[in-house]
């Protein structure tokens, strides 16, 4: 159904919706019109989409780079045995798979169910309606409602679509799940400008959110997708999920390794081919399966296993710290945030009114204490005692509060919680700071409703006493008396004016101000609202919680700057934003601002300022796309509905876990168990010190990799100057080869992968924060895991590694550049056993590429553990008979373990000087 195409129903007179929708004020819409709607439109739900099945989630898990280089590994070594039946089965392809196995089960496990966030938001639908078709009212399944209905609100009642209001009596709706306005918003049926943002359309309900107050009837205009609710779903769905820098380096990495694997097979097979006299088909696919075979080894099998684990340890660490992380490679993007765009309801702010101030005819009162818990003290501005007069003044303000007042305060399990509207469960908790005692007020005998034309309550009660609150410029023109001490006298002009201006300096202050006041009636009298004593200004706000203000001052120290996006008024929002430390300027860039902008405004803007008022879902996108296109890794916070799609786009999106709503906590990467600003800046703190981790042992896994493809390839380059020769008819030591002789078998190589190599590098992960992590700013976005320094200082401890390994290798056997005794079983032995303990050493180095490895030595315990726990599986290698068999290795005397511990060391040494120069 078209709506009048020159504006939105917010902008056009109800009749005018009414009509154009071919539905009736009284009558609504016949029911033969709502059934072929229904039947032409479809029913009002969300998109669902079929959900991922297990199976097809848990094969996803293979689409990594360095995944598939392993599955290739295990492919190549099972066709290896099927050609060689050396050994009863293939070991060295199951224990591939194993490990792919693992990593695929641990990620599974951990993945995100992003489609989740979908279903929470029809969750959040109304189940039923009330309705009026052909003139008669019903209730109906919320998912039968079309375009023209018209609907019946009362309070409590969830709006179950969007709809243009034809009547409202003093009514209310919460919407800060949806536009971020804190507060209740009160509605009326008068039309509004064309350019009005979500925020300002008091003439329109939206689905999803919850009548608090008065009753109405709306013609509804949009069902299913096509509501506000619905489009949100449909952004959500459309926002791309982020790849993480981790990922990506990880990609790069393994197409890297691909290259090299690639390249590492036709080198080795051509040197064969060019060295070694091969004849006969046979030698040459002999020739061919070992070229792939030493190319297997140089993927660092054990690297996506030890990855996921760490990461899937560092989501427990910061679990201890209230932050529940919902995807596995979010937790290194935390430490390379450099903008945190915050919402402020609930947020920065506890979401939870809170009176501050009460003026009366003695002066300003301040009342200390945030949100429900009824605790705090009041006091005078000036800090002088509270005078019994002015006393007097404050409790009769607060008893009209009070009485005027339809809320409740709840206390259950040490935790105060407010049923009905927000700004007089305020004024309850207010009125018990006061000391009143918090009994029910005198019997009410009748009321007289707010609504946006009145901008005033009254309630009536026993024995005549009228109370009333409101708008204070409204309630001040009913006012004739003003109360002074225990009298009464009349309100001149002046004081009127000075009434006035303190009301002003309130709202300055971004305070939401009411005025109460009061009078006698005779017994049995009607209310009358007329000849009121004024009371007193009452100043409420929704505070900040206590803890945002120094964790906004430590994210600045760690060079992260704060944004504040939010769905409330301008001047509320600078107020705040101000008094955290966000923004000093005072500078706002509100919705319509932004809808006026091009992006390459927006781009200037999002440098420079740091507030955004009244803002909608597509406004907050294009400000994450903003600060992204200029670099920034963004996480974004929130907590209701319209933060969802910005939390899919933002590299981190992390929602509250008690007052965020179910679609928040779906589209986010992160969730904040206690709802702490501040726990932002912890995680970010966890955050960064995994992503050292990981550096630390990328570093110690494609160093030692590196030092294992150096010392077969230069070893079989070299064999002939360093004495590397297998005996005739053999290749590498095994019957029927082509005489080339290898450094290491293959099955050796995987052990060193799999196992040796396995335990150091997941205790690096364990390694604690280093000093000043939080004083250093965040690292740029395009500087990769692993930093050109790093590649060097990987290539350096191979080549180290390499010449180390081959140089205990010739010393072992006969002829070469140092003559030894032993035989090629002996000499392998020697180079595996120094290999492993080159890998040993080389843990301690990987800590740091600038600090000494000797800074912090025993810090790390687990690390020590492991290097313990890799030398004696090395040890069962050589001499537990049935794996010395499998491995091909022969037991070693205290002299040989003496030359390969010496050589091994080497790289600790060597590393250290090059530090020291660096340093």
């Amino acid at each position: 159904m078209i709506l009048p195409p020159l504006a939105g129903p917010w902008a056009s007179e109800a009749s005018e919706v009414l009509v154009a929708l071919g539905s009736g004020a009284a009558t609504g819409l016949p029911e033969d019109t709502a059934r072929e709607r229904l039947q032409r439109l479809g029913p009002n739900e969300l998109a669902q989409e079929p959900p991922i099945p297990g199976w097809r989630r848990f094969l996803e898990q293979f689409r990594d780079t360095l995944v598939i280089l392993l599955l290739a590994a295990a492919l190549i070594s099972a066709l290896l045995w099927l050609a060689e039946r050396d050994t009863p089965l293939p070991f060295e392809a199951m224990a591939i798979l194993a490990v792919v196995l693992l990593n695929a089960v641990m990620g599974h496990v951990q993945a995100a169910r992003a489609e989740q966030a979908v279903a929470a938001l029809g969750r959040m639908s109304a189940a039923r309606a009330l309705v009026v078709r052909g003139g008669a009212p019903r209730g109906i399944p919320a998912a039968e409602l079309v375009p023209g209905d018209l609907i019946l609100i009362e309070e409590g009642a969830t709006i179950p679509a969007d709809a243009r209001l034809v009547e409202a009596m003093a009514l209310e709706t919460a919407e800060a799940a949806l536009t971020g306005e804190s507060l209740p918003v009160s509605k009326h049926s008068a039309p509004l400008p064309a350019d009005a943002v979500l925020a300002e359309r008091a003439n329109m309900l939206f689905s999803g959110t919850v009548a608090t107050r008065g009753h109405g009837r709306a013609v509804v205009t949009a069902t299913g997708m096509g509501t506000e609710m619905g489009r949100i779903a449909g952004l959500l769905k459309a926002a791309p999920p982020e790849t993480t820098p981790l990922q990506r380096e990880l990609d790069r990495v393994g197409r890297l390794l691909g290259r090299i694997v690639l390249a590492i097979a036709v080198v080795m097979v051509a040197t064969i081919l060019l060295l070694d006299d091969v004849r006969g088909w046979s030698a040459v696919f002999d020739v061919l399966l070992l070229g792939v075979a030493l190319a297997v080894a140089a993927v660092p099998e054990g690297l996506p296993a030890v990855v996921t684990a760490v990461l899937s340890v560092g989501v427990q660490r910061m679990a201890r710290r209230h932050a529940i992380l919902r995807h596995l490679a979010a937790v290194e993007t935390l430490g390379s945030a450099d903008v945190i765009a915050s919402d402020k309801t609930g947020t920065l702010t506890r979401n939870e009114m809170t009176v501050c101030r009460i003026v009366t005819a003695g002066g300003a009162v301040l009342l200390e204490g945030t949100g429900y818990t009824p605790r705090g003290r009041l006091a005078r501005e000036d800090g002088a005692p509270i005078a019994p007069a002015q006393h007097g003044e404050l409790l009769a303000a607060l008893e009209a509060a009070e009485c005027a007042n339809n809320a409740l305060l709840r206390e259950k399990d040490g935790h105060w919680s407010v049923l009905g509207d927000p700004t007089e469960g305020a004024l309850l908790v207010a009125a018990r700071k006061a000391g009143l005692a918090g009994v029910s007020p005198p019997d009410r005998e009748a009321e007289l409703p707010f609504s946006s034309e009145r901008k005033l309550m009254s309630t009536l009660h026993a024995g005549g006493r009228l109370f009333a609150k409101g708008a204070p410029d409204v309630l001040l023109g009913l006012c004739t008396l003003e109360r002074v001490g225990e009298a009464t006298r009349p309100l001149t002009t002046e004081r009127r004016e000075e009434i006035l201006h303190a009301n002003a300096a309130m709202a300055g202050q971004a305070l939401r101000t009411l005025a109460v006041a009061g009078r006698a009636l005779p017994p049995g009298a009607a209310p009358d609202e007329r000849e009121l004593v004024f009371l007193g200004l009452i100043g409420m706000r929704d505070p900040p919680r206590e803890e945002a203000k120094p964790a906004v001052a430590r994210a600045r120290a760690a060079g992260i700057r704060p944004i504040m996006i939010t769905g409330d008024h301008p001047a509320t929002a600078a107020a705040i934003a101000r008094e955290l430390g966000i923004s000093a300027d005072g500078r706002v860039v509100t919705g319509a601002a932004i809808e006026a902008m091009d992006d390459a405004a927006l781009d200037a803007a999002v440098r420079d300022i740091s507030v955004y008022a009244r803002v909608n879902p597509e406004h907050k996108l294009r400000i994450v796309a903003a600060l992204q296109a200029q670099g920034a890794t963004v996480a974004m916070t929130g907590d209701g509905v319209n933060d969802a799609p910005a939390l899919r786009r933002a590299d981190i999106g992390i929602a509250m876990g008690i007052t965020g709503t179910d679609v928040s906590k779906q589209a986010a990467d992160m969730v904040l168990a206690d709802d702490n600003f501040a726990t932002i800046v912890a995680a970010v703190e966890e955050g960064r010190a995994i992503f050292s981790n990981i550096r630390k042992f990328l570093r110690y896994l494609l160093s030692s990799n590196i030092g294992e493809v150096m010392t077969m390839f230069l070893g079989v380059v070299l064999g002939g100057v360093i004495g590397l020769t297998a005996p005739e008819g053999t290749l590498g030591g095994t019957p029927g080869g082509s005489g080339v002789a290898l450094p290491l078998l293959a099955t050796q190589i995987l052990w060193i992968n799999l196992v040796t190599d396995g335990a150091p590098a997941l205790a690096l992960g364990l390694d604690p924060a280093g000093r000043g992590i939080m004083a250093r700013p965040p690292r740029p976005r395009g500087e990769g895991v692993i930093t050109p320094r790093m590649w060097w200082g990987i290539l350096q401890v191979g080549l180290v590694m390499a010449a180390g390994t081959l140089l205990v290798l010739d010393a072992a056997m006969p002829g070469g550049l140092i003559e030894g005794t032993g035989d090629l079983r002996h000499g392998q032995t020697m180079a595996f056993t120094t290999l492993t303990l080159f890998q040993l050493f080389n843990v301690l180095n990987a800590r740091s590429d600038e600090r000494s490895a000797f800074a912090g030595l025993f810090a790390n315990r687990w690390l020590w553990g492991a290097i313990l726990l890799s030398v004696g599986l090395h040890a069962a290698v050589l001499y537990v008979p049935p794996l010395r068999e499998a491995f091909s290795t022969e037991a070693l005397g205290w002299r040989d373990w003496l030359v390969c511990t010496g050589a091994a060391s080497s790289v600790l040494w060597l590393r250290e000087a090059a530090k020291l120069l660096g340093r």
